[in-house]
């Protein structure tokens, strides 16, 4: 179903410039209730929900500076946008004061009011949102550690759970950052080897001169400083699981005992006669692109395909972006309770921020920008100032035209329409995130959708 328009009470006591407001904001697809007081703007809001309040300042009765307070005692999620003839910063300051989301001047510009105002609905929306999320995770509904509601993890949360109780070798690919052990860990903890040991081992972090002893262990004596026999990474995975991250940074010379192993369930140590049976279950992990890998000889296409019984592909965050709240809150609360204190709130300006980010480094650098944000937080809020540099200056770049080539030049719909079709394309479909991100409610996007021959029109 799609969302209703926004919905926006105007107070002004000028019944011919009420008149104006009226008009102007419907015509710009908005829902309008006009009042000529703000003892009737408040009485109506303890009637109705509105997304957005329009006052003017100076009225009869109740000026808007007190509506504003009064409003902001009731409800302070509610937006509110002053109209001032006076544009000074003294009275800028003074609306700001008592809780205004904005203001504007007279004689009013349509267009910038209507802008104000659906930034200002976004503002209250991202406010719920977040405060949805932090009950969700609160009341322990997020799914294990696999947060995330996109069309995209609903997705890798039905294939672990198809897999749950199975013990055949995964391979997990995806960029570096969006959570490749945390998925390892959940297919150890939910399949039939979760009472045995999970052993884990960065390949790429691990000199290739001992990472062969690592793996398979080492006879006492076998090399210079081997003082006493050691058992190996699948020795000590007896019974479980041995999770090789980075799998495609293995040295190619050490490939092939790695296959046997797999192959025959033996683990012969370095410097010994002795054949060791070993009972594990792989789960590899890579950030690189092992066909590309095989095609230049780095990696044998043999070992791929013994790993490779089921591969488990993780999307990159900037491919889930309706989990960015969600995960920020988790970790909030998570950070929150290590540090044995109340989990601050996440502002709807920081969230903006977060959702327009493009997070390269996935889901381990939005960790670590909440975990900044929380050390650095001076009150119970983490505003825009609180978050890393990067991501509060981050402009973002959608659209790009070749202005060299005339032929390449194209119209403003045109222009709209690619960037609204690649920003749901970044969300996975997910209509509700892409209207979020784009500042449409879902009724504004489907009617754009149809109008691209990207949506087919409801009969």
């Amino acid at each position: 179903m799609s969302a209703q328009p926004t919905r926006v009470l105007v107070v002004d006591d000028d019944r011919a410039m009420g008149e104006l407001l009226d008009e102007g904001l419907r015509r710009r697809g908005l829902e309008v209730e006009p009042r000529a007081s703000g003892e009737e703007a408040l009485a109506r809001l303890s009637q109705a929900p509105f997304d957005v309040v329009v006052t003017d300042l100076r009225m009869k009765g109740m000026d808007g500076l007190a509506l504003c307070k009064r409003i902001a005692e009731r409800d302070p999620d509610l937006p509110v946008i002053v109209l001032t003839a006076f544009g000074s910063i003294e009275t800028a300051v003074a609306a700001m004061r008592v809780g205004a989301y904005d203001f504007a001047t007279k004689p009013v510009q349509l267009d910038a009011l209507a802008l104000a105002i659906s930034r200002a609905a976004q503002n209250r929306a991202l406010t719920g949102e977040v405060k949805r999320l932090r009950d969700q995770l609160e009341r322990g509904r997020a799914y294990g550690a696999m947060i995330g509601e996109s069309p995209a993890m609903l997705e890798v949360r039905e294939l672990l759970s198809r897999l749950s109780g199975a013990d055949i070798t995964v391979l997990i690919t995806g960029e570096s950052g969006t959570g490749k052990e945390v998925v390892a860990r959940l297919l150890h903890e939910n399949g039939p080897r979760a009472k045995g040991p999970f052993v884990a081992i960065n390949v790429a972090a691990m000199p290739e001169s001992l990472l062969e002893s690592e793996l398979f262990g080492h006879a006492k004596g076998a090399f210079t400083d081997a003082r006493e026999a050691r058992a190996g990474l699948f020795e000590r995975a007896h019974g479980g699981t041995l999770f090789l991250d980075e799998i495609g940074e293995m040295p190619l010379a050490i490939q092939p005992k790695l296959l046997r192993v797999l192959e025959e369930r033996i683990v012969r140590p370095l410097g010994s006669s002795r054949e060791v049976p070993v009972d594990v279950r792989i789960v590899a992990a890579t950030n690189r692109d092992l066909q590309t890998a095989i095609e230049e000889r780095r990696f044998r296409e043999d070992l791929y395909f013994r790993l490779e019984g089921v591969s488990v592909e993780l999307p990159p965050l900037r491919a889930r972006a309706s989990d960015v709240l969600l995960l920020a809150q988790h970790f909030l609360l998570d950070m929150s309770k290590r540090a044995g204190r109340a989990a601050p709130t996440l502002s709807a300006k920081a969230a903006e921020r977060l959702l327009a980010y493009p997070w390269p480094g996935n889901v381990r650098e939005l960790r670590n920008a909440i975990e900044r944000a929380v050390a650095l937080a001076r009150g119970d809020e983490i505003g825009v100032d609180d978050l890393p540099e990067r991501v509060r200056e981050h402009v973002a770049s959608h659209v790009v035209v070749a202005a060299e080539d005339p032929s390449e030049l194209v119209s403003m719909e045109e222009v709209e329409r690619r960037y609204v079709l690649r920003v749901l394309e970044a969300v996975s479909g997910n209509r509700t995130a892409a209207a979020r991100i784009l500042g449409f409610d879902r009724k504004t996007l489907y009617r754009k959708l149809v109008a691209f021959g990207a949506e087919p029109r409801t009969p």
